[in-house]
């Protein structure tokens, strides 16, 4: 029997800042799933992300009981990528240069890089392959959209890369191309909202779905005016935390309305809210604007437009922005977040021989 045969059990591991997700998939099939949720105190206790480890390693042990899944039939375990250096797409291996720059967070500090430590905890352990697949950091820009305006200011690449690539590769499968033949605009619109230009098989520009660029979402403020920023800054009324967090945590829907919550927003709308309405109007109104912004990138030709993320499950708000891009390029929307069929998939490739493991 060859690899192409071989059905392959993959543990896939998913941190987040309040969650933690698990799946047990063989193959392509999803077996077992689970999301842990925690109380959003439950570390504060914890003085590093990595002192949390040892919590996130016990509800792993409690899925693979709940599951009857024997450790010793897994032929891999695969971790979300967190903010390490930049890379290509692609999936790595999880080695000793990637596990201390996780554990430094080089790139800053997220749950989602202990995907990675724990999935080389357990491989280790096990004696079998640990990888990452597209983390974060992915960056194949190109020259041209690094220049931010300013020389000592490089645009930094962080986005949706897991969800949106393994998006844009189901979208090529289901119009009968190859994602590496194809070009298009995929947003994905969530708690932070990133759309990238996606020509053959590279996202070529996406704004910063973190820190500070393209349309406000349900947390971040998106690119706002500098001046006034820089004024807030000075003004001695806020500390450096608060502003970052104003930015990143607390600003867009969550700063208008108070809450991140769509489904609450659009409740409030039906009961009669004009602000609620005008908000949701405005954010949707921002990310067709950016994908407009990356119609232009790919010279305007491209064969689809694709809406994927949580936000992507209302009507309302998908509906408000194909009422302003259709005209461009065909829309498909693909909602939800395809994190962990697209962590097993990866590590199903490299598996099954279809790619080569990247080295970090």
């Amino acid at each position: 029997m060859n690899n192409t045969d071989t059905v392959f059990k993959i543990l896939a591991l998913n941190p987040g800042s309040t969650s933690t997700k698990l799946a047990l998939f063989e193959g392509e099939q999803l077996k077992a799933e689970k999301t842990v949720r925690y109380d959003p105190h439950v570390f504060d206790g914890c003085a590093t992300l990595m002192d949390q480890k040892p919590l996130r390693l016990a509800c792993l042990e409690e899925f693979l009981q709940e599951n009857d899944i024997k450790m010793e039939d897994l032929a891999a375990v695969v971790g979300r990528g967190g903010l390490i250096q930049p890379v290509e797409a692609g999936t790595y291996i999880v080695n000793d240069k990637m596990l201390v720059d996780l554990a430094a967070g080089v790139n800053g500090v997220h749950a989602s890089s202990l995907g990675g430590i724990m999935a080389e905890e357990i491989g280790r352990r096990l004696g079998i392959p640990a990888y990452i697949v597209d983390p974060v950091v992915v960056d194949e820009m190109e020259p041209v959209a690094k220049l931010s305006g300013l020389p000592n200011i490089k645009r930094v690449c962080v986005f949706h890369a897991l969800n949106t690539k393994s998006v844009a590769r189901i979208c090529a499968h289901d119009l009968g191309l190859r994602y590496e033949n194809a070009r298009f605009v995929v947003a994905h619109l969530g708690g932070g909202i990133s759309v990238g230009a996606h020509r053959y098989g590279r996202v070529i520009d996406v704004n910063n779905g973190l820190t500070g660029e393209g349309p406000f979402s349900p947390e971040r403020s998106g690119g706002i005016l500098l001046a006034a920023i820089i004024e807030m800054c000075y003004s001695g009324r806020h500390s450096k935390k608060e502003m970052l967090d104003m930015v990143s945590k607390n600003g867009g829907m969550k700063a208008y309305l108070g809450t991140h919550d769509l489904t609450q927003v659009e409740q409030m709308i039906m009961q009669g809210d004009e602000k609620a309405a005008l908000v949701v109007d405005a954010m949707a109104y921002q990310v067709a604007k950016e994908i407009g912004a990356m119609v232009a990138v790919l010279e305007g030709r491209v064969q689809a437009i694709i809406l994927t993320g949580g936000l992507a499950y209302s009507t309302r708000f998908t509906g408000a922005i194909k009422q302003r891009v259709d005209q461009l390029a065909p829309v498909y929307t693909y909602p939800g977040e395809n994190e962990m069929e697209a962590l097993a998939l990866g590590a199903l490739r490299v598996l099954k021989g279809e790619e080569k493991a990247k080295v970090y």
